[in-house]
């Protein structure tokens, strides 16, 4: 797609994203890099990517805020990604389904009545029009099934995770073992270290409370916290991050850090051994922070 194609849609967006907030509706739309998020719930992000007529859309949990963006811009939802199973990334699938001629891709492994084309870790996602290239990878521990997206938007590297990877934090462990959601971040932390992190949820100023708290001393993580705090206040997402700034400030991605190893063992009150009952350690220090 010709890059004033692009741009003349990506301004219609941000004119949208003020017509979006009337008497009544909890959500809204704002463009970042070119993917649209688009909010439901109280934190969930849908994420929208589009070319001038069609769409696509990762992780639908609220079939309504889509609808009105779609209506609005007259685009086509042509296909919806999902990441894992959970009420809140899928609730909106089967009003979508029967508004629009969208196909569904998700993880095969989980149970998801309305999944068109069930996808294992290697499948691959692509719509030229769009201008985008994704790979599934498998990364269970949030749930057993759970899947990523990592790719090119165009050109650009980019991951769509779920509840995966948070912007310095990560997913409960509903169904996985802190072993496996281990394999899964060190499976993340291996893309590009600019790789843009979609993640599904605006939990990053929570979570940076508590990873100050682990790591007071990153002098990178208190530089990113500012910036978040800015953004915040402006009502604007802090998402997305990117793998170099989760590997620099994330604690779940740094369980080999002296600094990380030393606070959990010290919270813990008990030897760590290696980094996956640091992971554990730091899992359940997080659970229980307030």
């Amino acid at each position: 797609m010709e890059g004033c194609a692009l741009d003349t849609l990506y301004l219609r967006i941000k004119k949208l994203t003020k017509s979006f907030l009337p008497e009544g509706h909890s959500f809204v739309a704002q463009t970042l890099n070119g993917i649209t998020a688009v909010r439901a719930f109280n934190d969930n992000y849908i994420w929208l990517i589009a070319s001038e007529k069609s769409a696509i859309v990762v992780d639908p949990g609220q079939a309504e805020p889509v609808l009105e963006i779609l209506s609005r811009l007259k685009l086509e939802l042509t296909a919806i990604l999902l990441t894992h199973h959970h009420q809140d990334h899928v609730g909106g699938v089967k009003k979508l389904l029967e508004t629009t001629g969208a196909k569904v891709w998700g993880p095969a492994t989980e149970d998801l009545p309305h999944c068109d084309n069930p996808l294992v870790e290697g499948d691959r996602f692509e719509d030229r029009k769009i201008g985008i290239e994704l790979s599934v990878l498998d990364v269970p521990g949030h749930t057993a099934g759970h899947i990523a997206f990592a790719g090119t938007f165009n050109g650009e590297p980019v991951l769509f995770c779920g509840d995966t990877l948070f912007a310095t934090g990560c997913g409960r462990l509903f169904e996985g073992t802190a072993q496996q959601m281990v394999s899964s971040l060190a499976k993340l932390a291996a893309l590009p270290t600019s790789t843009k992190v979609y993640c599904a949820h605006e939990y990053t100023l929570s979570n940076m409370r508590w990873a100050l708290t682990v790591d007071p001393e990153n002098q990178d993580l208190q530089s990113w916290h500012q910036i978040a705090v800015n953004q915040r206040n402006l009502n604007e997402p802090t998402i997305p991050s990117t793998i170099g700034q989760e590997l620099a400030c994330n604690p779940f991605m740094r369980t080999q850090q002296k600094a990380v190893v030393n606070a959990t063992t010290q919270w813990a009150n008990r030897n760590l051994d290696t980094p996956v009952e640091v992971f554990a350690a730091l899992r359940e220090w997080k659970n229980h922070f307030r």
